[in-house]
């Protein structure tokens, strides 16, 4: 037997579409009676959570009981709903986290060891950017250069501190923060 070979099926086409055709006139009809429950359900349990009202001919009175009546199965009903809330809205969150679990489950997977590449500036820009690179990258012609006169220069000022006096006066600026330092070194 070549593996090109299909095999035949049993069943001829005809066939075939006459049993779809009734799979589905079946789900059709059973569609509509699932329907046509729900209606009865919803008429009947209408009928006994709400009789119908009778309010003629009532005294105040009576009115005033039959809405307070009318409240308080408002108030259960409005309870139980949010109960049936609360539980479904639970159920759908437990679904959810049961679909990620099931996800990382099956999702595991080892993560290959990666290799160590030495690649330059320049052909990582290419392999980025691709034809868009032009030119060469020197990274180290960016970089600022340091003179060493300028370090030997701060140097050569740190060291010349001196008396902390002296550098109070020269930094002070204004004549009324001198004042203040020698009035308040002379109160003491």
């Amino acid at each position: 037997m070549n593996p090109k070979d299909k095999p035949k099926s049993k069943i001829s086409a005809s066939r075939k579409l006459s049993l779809k055709m009734l799979l589905l006139t079946r789900a059709c009809e059973d569609l509509e009676r699932e329907k046509q429950d729900r209606e009865e359900e919803k008429v009947r349990y209408l009928g006994e959570k709400l009789p119908p009202l009778q309010l003629a001919g009532l005294p105040m009175d009576e009115l005033q009981k039959l809405c307070r009546q009318l409240h308080s199965k408002i108030d259960i009903v409005d309870e139980e709903r949010y109960d049936c809330e609360s539980k479904v809205n639970k159920h759908n969150k437990d679904i959810h986290e049961l679909k990620l679990k099931v996800q990382d489950l099956g999702g595991k997977f080892k993560k290959p060891a990666l290799r160590k590449v030495r690649v330059s500036a320049d052909e990582m820009m290419r392999a980025l950017l691709g034809s868009k690179h032009k030119g060469s990258m020197d990274l180290r012609a960016n970089l600022k250069s340091v003179k060493k006169e300028d370090v030997k220069q701060d140097k050569v000022l740190t060291s010349e501190v001196g008396d902390w006096r002296k550098n109070v006066e020269a930094m002070s600026g204004m004549e009324g923060r001198k004042k203040m330092f020698d009035t308040g070194g002379g109160a003491q």
